[in-house]
């Protein structure tokens, strides 16, 4: 069985709860399924089994006996899909916000996958069972274009092309702040070192991050942003913004807390997506317009700046 060890350290984790502490630094663990590890003696602080409520201190060894969970069964369900394209080979959906791709820790009904093997049940069996035909995935906050397969070859080939960078990804995002022109953020990314469910460029083990970005245009404190990432890290261009000083609007996460309540989503949008089709080797683009919910915001910035 898998060991997970920490060390607590003086910055993080000294007087904090052992349940509170892992679900930190445990990616896809609910907290009550750690406590559940904690009440089978699975975790251990300094070679002694304690309670979920335990306070740790500097320099304790925190060790958890994770397992492997069970990927979680996916079942279809009906559900509405926006389909802008669909060929024998591939589906390519507009995805709105708040819909979470596939099932994970907490999200186990009402996903995409569910709703795209209801609609396309030759998908089964393509990629691991809680994702078929998935090769590439929107943040639940994120909304626009995505493309699934729909054969063993389209799988293969989209996979392929997304390892190799040769799918183009561009977003639409409202940044805090005004910016140059266009710009590029080189900066590596991973787990932040305090909190373990975040990204961060403040991470001990870091994978090189790219995103290139495009003022389209300027309001009053903030900047309509073309953003292109050519890596695709976890939260990337939310953490990269944020990491630059802008941050996106709407972004609970990695935004200015006081500010967010004036927006009620996050403002990132898949908009144009491109790749070499898995049956024709040619290179085409679909496109998602800005929902009225992000287009509205857009007009009444529009009317504030030209006052």
């Amino acid at each position: 069985m898998p060991k997970r060890e920490f060390v607590v350290s003086a910055g993080s984790g000294p007087g904090q709860r052992l349940d509170v502490y892992l679900a930190e630094r445990l990616e896809g663990l609910t907290r009550s399924r750690i406590r559940k590890l904690i009440d089978e003696g699975k975790v251990m602080v300094n070679a002694a089994s304690k309670k979920a409520g335990h306070k740790l201190r500097e320099n304790d060894l925190v060790e958890a006996e994770v397992g492997e969970e069970p990927s979680p069964e996916l079942h279809p369900q009906e559900a509405p899909l926006t389909v802008l394209y669909s060929d024998d080979q591939i589906v390519v959906i507009d995805k709105p916000c708040g819909l979470v791709v596939h099932p994970g820790a907490g999200n186990r009904e009402g996903t995409l996958a569910a709703a795209l093997l209801y609609r396309f049940p030759e998908i089964s069996g393509l990629g691991p069972a809680e994702r078929p035909g998935i090769v590439h995935r929107l943040d639940k906050e994120t909304s626009g274009v995505m493309v699934v397969a729909r054969s063993p070859e389209a799988y293969a080939s989209l996979q392929k092309q997304f390892k190799d960078r040769d799918v183009r990804k561009v977003y639409l995002g409202l940044a805090w702040g005004k910016m140059p022109p266009e710009g590029r953020i080189d900066r590596p990314i991973g787990r932040h070192i305090k909190h373990g469910q975040r990204m961060s460029v403040r991470t001990r083990k870091p994978r090189p991050a790219e995103t290139f970005y495009k003022v389209r245009e300027e309001f009053q404190g903030m900047s309509l942003l073309e953003i292109r990432p050519v890596t695709g890290r976890t939260h990337q261009i939310r953490v990269h913004l944020a990491a630059a000083g802008h941050p996106l609007a709407g972004d609970s996460r990695y935004g200015r807390r006081k500010e967010e309540s004036k927006f009620p989503r996050l403002f990132l949008h898949a908009h144009r997506l491109s790749f070499f089709h898995p049956g024709t080797g040619e290179r085409v683009e679909f496109t998602s317009e800005l929902p009225s919910g992000l287009a509205n915001i857009l007009e009444k910035l529009k009317m504030v700046s030209s006052r």
